[in-house]
């Protein structure tokens, strides 16, 4: 008689993000309903510490979780890691260098071709430029960013068992430009890139560069399987529209599984009782499913 297959059990770093905010929270609930075959592993002390009011010790003590979870993905003690809502600002205040998580851990794995990704209810969206601020948005885009980031999107859609993932292109300008009308940058910058697009991603199909006005709600009726998005607030707005609940957020490029909620610290709710734990447990079943894919 042939003995069963071992269960192999992966294994995902929890991190609770700023201790003055949900995050401690929402990594309790987390901890009660782990995903089937995987493992938690917390990283830092996720005990709150003085709930609503952040500190420059809750920033430095999320700093410090932050690289403890880094160095175990890449070491391979943990296969994903799920990190909780920081302040950006509080971060950056105690020496943090980066502009958010997502370069944070492309920066620690070396990895030069990554990019941000979030997805919830029918949308998914990835982000050609992210944490720059808008008026530098023009000046930050080329065919070759979007052809790396759409090559990233095309995979991220393959590891989730889209056979054929179909691939809006967002325009940039109103219109997607209005032939020249409203802004140029879809005639020189996007449309260039669809080409390079199909060519380096033949399983699936890229179309665009389409109003940014009409191609989200397009996309969430199911037209498309995602949104290859210009700038943050492009993408963000619609999603957290329609999903703001159950948004997670994708880090791609990496060599072990990132995500964390689509939301921030929530300091007014912290220590309150009325956390709502859906994004944070979306992204911990999120990154379930993907570390199971790259096994």
């Amino acid at each position: 008689m042939s003995s069963p297959t071992p269960v192999i059990r992966r294994i995902i770093g929890l991190v609770a993000g700023d201790p003055a905010g949900v995050g401690p929270e929402l990594l309790a609930y987390a901890l009660s309903q782990p995903p089937e075959g995987i493992d938690f592993r917390v990283i830092g002390d996720p005990t709150p510490r003085h709930p609503g009011q952040p500190d420059r010790r809750g920033s430095v003590s999320a700093i410090n979780a932050l690289e403890e979870s880094a160095e175990l993905a890449l070491s391979g003690e943990i296969d994903g890691v799920v990190t909780g809502p920081v302040s950006k600002k509080g971060l950056h205040a105690a020496g943090f260098p980066f502009p958010g998580q997502t370069e944070f851990f492309a920066a620690r794995a070396d990895v030069k071709n990554f990019s941000m990704l979030l997805t919830g209810g029918p949308l998914t969206v990835s982000l050609v430029t992210a944490h720059v601020p808008l008026r530098e948005v023009a000046g930050k885009l080329t065919t070759e960013e979007i052809v790396r980031v759409g090559g990233l999107l095309s995979d991220h859609l393959l590891r989730r068992r889209i056979p054929a993932p179909r691939i809006a292109v967002a325009g940039l300008n109103p219109h997607a430009g209005e032939q020249g009308d409203l802004g140029n940058e879809e005639e020189e910058i996007i449309s260039p890139a669809l080409p390079l697009l199909a060519a380096a991603n033949p399983k699936s199909f890229f179309a665009g560069p389409f109003s940014p006005d009409t191609i989200f709600w397009r996309a969430a009726e199911g037209e498309f399987d995602a949104v290859l998005c210009m700038y943050h607030d492009q993408g963000l707005i619609p999603l957290k529209l329609i999903a703001f609940h159950e948004g997670v957020n994708v880090t791609l490029g990496l060599p072990f599984v990132r995500t964390s909620p689509d939301h921030g610290t929530a300091y007014e709710l912290a220590g309150s009782g009325r956390v709502r734990p859906d994004s944070f447990l979306s992204a911990v079943r999120l990154a379930a499913e993907l570390v199971r894919s790259k096994a």
